[in-house]
């Protein structure tokens, strides 16, 4: 953890992005390290986790992180929690908690309170169409015989 908080701290004063970072881990060492660049990449997805999870992956060559750690300096907001467990993480240590991130300004509260709407009430209209024709993609999906399940 302690390396993920100097890694933070360090990206603050670069200018690359915000106070956040992660460290992944294997098997007691480091694997990965990720530090938010989304101002610095122009991408809202580069957050620490996420990088550090994308530079574990390549590094393993696998899409799947088990039995890995993950060090990160602030309870993960959604868009991380949902990599988290998509990469199987075996288990996420965090520093500070999502009110001290919303304190220094980033505030996830509006996005959990939009997921917990329908589509059709969310701030950003989210607007179904073409569902039965979208179907044909499932179909595909389950009939290939060497798929790679997720």
């Amino acid at each position: 953890m302690a390396r993920a908080i100097e890694l933070a701290i360090g990206n603050v004063g670069s200018g690359r992005g915000g106070p956040f970072a992660s460290v992944i881990v294997k098997d007691g060492h480091v694997l990965a390290e990720g530090t938010n660049c989304v101002t610095s990449s122009n991408d809202p997805t580069a957050h620490g986790e996420v990088v550090a999870i994308r530079a574990a992956c390549a590094a393993l060559g696998a899409f799947r992180l088990d039995g890995c750690d993950l060090y990160t300096t602030c309870e993960p907001c959604p868009m991380c929690l949902g990599a988290i467990y998509w990469a199987r993480l075996a288990r996420v240590y965090f520093a500070g908690i999502a009110a001290d991130a919303a304190a220094a300004g980033f505030d996830d509260a509006f996005i959990y309170q939009q997921i917990a709407l329908t589509p059709a009430d969310r701030e950003i209209p989210f607007i179904e169409m073409m569902r039965e024709e979208s179907l044909e993609c499932f179909r595909v999906w389950k009939e290939k015989r060497d798929r790679v399940e997720y």
